[in-house]
């Protein structure tokens, strides 16, 4: 079976098919999970080459759970806001029998999508966290995680792309590659996750499959090719043509769950033919074994292109593109086929552990629930019942009522209450198997630790987390009920969100301060320091000195702050230098400019003393902070301040207006193209100038334009706003 090897992050947004317990095979069964993963072996489409492969299967003995693990799929839909993403996985959750009714994301009944289960995403008809489900299709199971596509909740795809074996990009054919679709594909990237496009609204009046399959292929860099032709556009949008299989696809039913299935219409038959030899052409490209073929003109069946489609995908070289219209129940049920054809199981995917017996050596899980446990917290939530911990399992069998290590703290801890979560509904498991998201209740645990049964020593590389680039302090109405917290998050929306579900699910009212930017501090140049700190009060005194030098890092370095000890010799005793780095770290985390922290910072300790008496490690840490301090200003210090990359779509009438008023913001302007009849500007803006930006551009344009933006990185300011800034913070230090 086709490997992929991959970097040492754990694996992508993952749906998972297991099949079900009918004719059970003949294998021995040595544990308890073999009931749920033991099953009938085929996969849709066999070839003959697939089909030599099940036959001995049974003659080899595979492993009591291969055929279970190869009938699953773990998977992430992701996309820009206002895709669609929502809606196609409640048709999905419909198709599948998961539900029994249709809601609407913002639909008049009330109810709201299943996935939508906040009250707050009811209402705004966003989703604000990544929701779990799973659901069975032909014979397989399907776990899926349905994460937000709003740039202010990155964090929550982050979490949910990284235990992922595979995703579907949904893109909107009238709005195409937009800016959080390319985030978002950055970040699938990122954690190589193998992915299928889904080009949604087909119905919708300006939809152009063509348009955005291109946009895909020039800004997202896809190789990529149509595996369907739609039967008519917009209003006129009937069915599918699939390009794989030459049959045509019409949804019947007054929810679409009546497949048809004809044969093309006449007059498609030409246009069928050339998107179908340019499916061949692009996966030729990237497999070999269908490029003997198309080089020898020999016929290509449709067992040998899907064949070559999966081994293209899983190895992400090729991105599938499907079509459809979630609202008008259109596409999916062929979708649902590509993500069982085309996407990986648990077993076709690579994810490494890093061994902290051997000094974080790389150790490939296998991905068998024979293994020892090995299972990744990748979300938290504070549930009814206490925090509930989303786990996806890597190898092993987790059971209720056993004992856990969480190899992070060290800590024993027994697993009380095992649930397969359906948006917020649970449903209690016994166990659950590699391969799986499961959540389990009463676990004291961070997002990003890593557990085992203790009989090895493995944690999953930590995901990566952004930086926050806004603050707000909160503190509640009533003065008795405890003092001001500062909240950090990525944006108006995410801190607007945040004390929204604060006073909602903690009853708790709060009064909200003025956000406030996260700006940093760095050095730009080198400067000594030679500090001696001596008190004697009686007794044992205090006695260290420090001598070296700060600079600043290289440009590009992933640290941001460095400690190094150049010491020669025994003038300082080796155990005060973890004392005399606390310092300088403790110093840095409050910069002398406007006490925000100091980034970008080296410190080299190159001499020193001490007193055989009076010198401790507390002598050592206060003469270490001070000594930055004297020599913070020699090093020519600037304030950094986060720069976010902005992408507006104006109709080109306000053009000026609105490039004017970044200008005035003091933003860059990167970029600038057309579209139809609207204007896409992409700027460098600063985030302490975009605050209320969404109310000035709705004036600007009429309520036309729209705009997201997303931390780009943190740059110097500018030399007015530096002594701005400082003048202000020295005034409130006075007050």
């Amino acid at each position: 079976m086709a490997r992929i090897s991959r970097s040492s992050t754990p694996r992508l947004l993952y749906t998972f098919f297991t099949s079900t317990a009918t004719s059970a095979s003949p294998v021995p069964s040595p544990s308890p999970a073999s009931s749920l993963l033991a099953g009938a072996f085929h996969l849709r489409h066999f070839s003959s080459g697939n089909a030599a492969r099940a036959k001995a299967a049974t003659t080899d003995k595979e492993p009591w759970w291969k055929e279970s693990m190869e009938r699953l799929r773990n998977i992430g839909i992701s996309a820009h806001i206002d895709s669609g993403k929502t809606t196609l996985t409640e048709r999905v959750l419909f198709y599948t029998g998961r539900i029994h009714e249709i809601h609407e994301v913002r639909g008049r009944d009330g109810v709201g999508a299943k996935m939508d289960s906040m009250d707050l995403e009811r209402e705004k008809g966003i989703t604000i966290q990544s929701a779990a489900t799973y659901c069975s299709w032909k014979d397989y199971k399907i776990n899926i995680i349905d994460t937000p596509g709003h740039v202010d909740f990155t964090i929550e795809v982050e979490r949910a792309l990284r235990v992922l074996d595979g995703a579907i990009l949904v893109l909107c054919s009238v709005g195409g590659v937009q800016s959080q679709s390319i985030t978002v594909d950055r970040q699938m990237r990122r954690y190589e996750v193998p992915r299928l496009a889904f080009i949604n609204k087909l119905d919708r009046m300006g939809a152009d499959p063509w348009k955005v399959l291109n946009q895909a292929r020039t800004k997202l860099r896809h190789h990529s090719a149509a595996m369907q032709v739609p039967i008519g556009l917009e209003d006129d949008f009937e069915g599918l043509v699939d390009l794989v299989q030459l049959k045509a696809y019409y949804f019947r039913g007054s929810n679409g769950e009546k497949v048809v299935t004809e044969e093309v219409p006449g007059d498609m038959e030409a246009l069928v033919a050339e998107k179908r030899r340019e499916l061949i052409e692009a996966v030729s490209e990237v497999d070999d074994q269908l490029a003997e073929a198309f080089l020898g003109d020999e016929p290509i069946s449709p067992a040998d292109l899907q064949e070559a489609i999966r081994r293209a995908t899983i190895a992400r070289k090729f991105v599938p593109v499907f079509m459809g219209s979630a609202f008008k129940n259109k596409g999916v049920q062929p979708l649902l086929d590509g993500v069982l054809d085309y996407l990986p199981c648990p077993i076709e995917v690579s994810s490494y552990a890093l061994d902290q017996t051997k000094n974080e050596e790389k150790v490939e899980l296998t991905g068998s629930p024979d293994g020892p446990l090995v299972a990744l917290a990748f979300k938290l939530e504070e549930g009814r019942f206490g925090q509930l911990t989303y786990l996806r399992i890597y190898e092993g069998v987790i059971r209720k009522g056993e004992f856990i290590i969480n190899v992070n703290t060290g800590k024993k801890i027994k697993v009380p209450r095992l649930v397969r979560m359906h948006s917020d509904e649970m449903e209690d498991i016994q166990e659950a198997h590699a391969g799986q998201i499961v959540a389990v209740f009463g676990v004291d645990c961070a997002s990003g630790d890593t557990f085992t049964d203790g009989s090895v020593k493995y944690t999953m590389t930590s995901m990566n987390v952004p930086e926050p680039v806004m603050s707000l302090a909160v503190q509640p109405v009533s003065k008795d009920s405890g003092g001001q917290t500062i909240i950090s998050g990525m944006g108006e929306l995410h801190l607007d969100i945040y004390v929204e579900r604060i006073r909602r699910e903690y009853k708790v009212d709060a009064t909200v301060g003025k956000p406030r930017v996260n700006f940093r501090e760095t050095v730009t140049q080198r400067a000594d320091f030679d500090y001696l700190h001596k008190k004697q009060t009686g007794g044992q005194g205090q006695y260290g000195r420090v001598i070296g030098y700060i600079e600043p890092l290289p440009a590009g370095s992933p640290a941001k702050f460095e400690f190094e000890n150049h010491l020669v010799g025994q003038a300082i005793p080796s155990n005060f230098i973890p004392a005399i780095e606390k310092g300088f770290k403790e110093a840095a985390n409050s910069g002398a400019l406007i006490g925000h922290p100091v980034e970008n910072l080296r410190v080299v300790l190159t001499d020193g003393a001490a007193h055989a008496v009076d010198s401790s490690e507390l002598a050592f840490k206060l003469a270490s902070i001070y000594a930055f301090r004297q020599c913070y200003a020699a090093s020519r210090p600037v304030i950094l301040e986060p720069v976010m990359l902005v992408e507006l779509k104006v109709p080109t009438e306000f053009q000026g207006a609105v490039a004017g008023d970044i200008n005035k913001r003091k933003g860059v302007i990167v970029g600038n193209d057309q579209e139809g009849d609207d204007s896409i500007i992409t700027a460098h803006v600063p985030l302490n100038n975009m605050f209320g930006y969404s109310t000035a551009l709705r004036s600007m344009t009429q309520g036309k334009g729209e705009f997201t933006m997303e931390y780009k990185e943190h740059s110097p300011v500018s030399h007015d706003v530096q002594t701005q800034l400082i003048n202000a913070y020295k005034g409130k230090a006075a007050e």
